[in-house]
């Protein structure tokens, strides 16, 4: 048997699906429990609400490294788009409370996801750009086609398709023989490499170095 707050969430959540009145009313109602235990448990009902929306937004990003930088990265795009298209109310809510100059701390799990794949990214040479820009950008992307694609009768996946890899081609590349890497692209190489295995380098030289690399990498 599910526990109180359990049932909160539950509750809540099939309320924002269903695009029903998300009321402590309506929530205490449908958990069967009182105000009170709403009180306890969540302090209040937009704190059950960032709680629910939390929760189904961990659901999604909680992805495992491939070993394949490129593919989780169109692996991860995909599952955003998925789980915006499945769960609207719960997309709106993550997404739909922008305030200026105040960055979303619900969210912030999918910058930090990306910017994850990016510097293993970079460790491998693909990188145009430093992997928090990179973050920024690919996510700006993949939130706007989201949100596109929620308003269509039917989603248009081969547009998310190709905004996707329009996306990734902004930030990423792939080198050869026949395109050879360039400073900024060796600078930000050599940065995620230092970053994952210091050797016996000391706080401050990491620190002169990576100032260094930052400025070779703009």
């Amino acid at each position: 048997m599910q526990n109180a707050r359990d049932r909160l969430l539950l509750a809540a959540a099939e309320l924002l699906e269903g695009g029903g009145t998300v009321s402590t009313r309506a929530v205490c109602e449908r958990a069967g429990v009182q105000a009170p235990t709403l009180y306890h448990h969540f302090g209040s009902k937009q704190g059950l609400i960032d709680a629910v929306a939390n929760h189904g937004f961990t659901q999604y990003t909680a992805v495992e490294s491939s070993g394949d930088p490129l593919g989780d990265l169109r692996e991860g795009w995909d599952r955003h788009v998925r789980f915006g298209l499945e769960h609207p109310s719960f997309y709106a809510l993550l997404y739909g409370r922008a305030l200026p100059g105040k960055p979303c701390a619900v969210t912030a799990p999918a910058h930090a996801a990306l910017r994850e794949r990016f510097t293993e990214a970079a460790a491998r040479g693909m990188l145009k750009v430093p992997a928090d820009d990179a973050a920024e950008q690919v996510l700006a992307a993949n939130v706007g086609i989201t949100l596109t694609l929620i308003t269509q009768p039917e989603p248009d996946f081969g547009l998310s398709e190709r905004v996707r890899e329009a996306a990734l081609a902004g930030v990423l590349h792939t080198p050869s023989a026949d395109g050879p890497a360039t400073r900024a692209s060796t600078a930000l190489t050599l940065r995620a490499l230092v970053s994952d295995d210091p050797g016996d380098l000391t706080p401050g030289e990491r620190a002169l170095l990576g100032e260094l690399l930052d400025r070779l990498a703009r």
